[in-house]
């Protein structure tokens, strides 16, 4: 979700009835810009305790909590040892004590299915405020069916409230959500922040054209408001047909004429 999760689309979701929202995953030794306005959870990742340590004391009062991943399963995690392929479990009760150490707000990790997730539990019992669980294996990556009975399993034996991600959607939202103290919805609400107001059972409906209007007063590089122009395209008649001519845009304005017309 990191190229989905700016700023624009965090404070659309929240506006739609979202509880809270999660940064897309921040090395904190990267010196990219980084804008927190909207008070997100950030999501860390990074071997590195002293660079932990200096990112939290900068940005803590700008941010409602903050986040370990554990769960990344991507290709960039694999090459990194990092997200869902940091196994070191001395390594990672290091990092999540260092992060506990510094902040007094609320403070999660998440994990995916593996064989040492109920150690990372174990773990996360003595500093954490939630645990978040992804019930894929990292080889599975957003393949094949979660495995909720693991979920499950994992909420039965914790201390921790848990936070249940994992093909979360209209259907089975209210069961889940009965089942585990939490529910995480990503991929369902890519171009559709409108899906947060269906689960709270508000009248809130909001357009690319609302999150266009955020994107402008945030600055966000036209690449970026190109790339979410095209995700809210997802359920609208003649989806294929605006992308075709979105990808042929090389200037806002073009973008504005394809929404315009269609």
């Amino acid at each position: 979700m990191l190229e989905i999760n700016d700023i624009a689309f965090r404070i659309l979701c929240k506006k739609a009835g979202a509880g809270g929202v999660y940064t897309g995953m921040i090395n904190p030794l990267s010196k990219k810009k980084v804008i927190l306005d909207d008070k997100p959870i950030v999501q860390l990742f990074s071997k590195d305790t002293n660079g932990i340590k200096y990112f939290i004391k900068k940005y803590d009062k700008k941010v409602s909590g903050w986040d370990f991943n554990l769960g990344c399963p991507s290709d960039v995690a694999e090459k990194l040892a990092f997200g869902a392929y940091l196994s070191d479990l001395k390594m990672i009760e290091k990092i999540i004590k260092e992060i506990r150490k510094n902040t007094k707000k609320f403070f999660s990790i998440k994990i995916r299915k593996s064989s040492f997730s109920f150690h990372i539990l174990r773990i996360a019992e003595k500093y954490c405020d939630a645990l978040a669980i992804h019930p894929r294996t990292k080889e599975q990556g957003y393949s094949g069916k979660a495995d909720l009975k693991f979920a499950l399993e994992l909420k039965k034996k914790s201390k921790l409230p848990i936070i249940y991600s994992g093909d979360v959607n209209e259907k089975n939202a209210k069961d889940l959500s009965e089942k585990f103290d939490f529910i995480m919805i990503g991929r369902e609400a890519i171009g559709n922040p409108n899906i947060f107001s269906k689960m709270t059972n508000s009248k809130k409906n909001f357009s690319f054209e609302d999150y266009l209007k955020i994107a402008l007063k945030y600055n966000l590089h036209f690449s970026q408001i190109k790339f979410q122009a095209m995700k809210f395209t997802k359920g609208m008649k003649n989806a294929k047909k605006i992308r075709e001519k979105l990808l042929l845009a090389k200037k806002l304005e073009q973008i504005e004429k394809v929404y315009n017309i269609f």
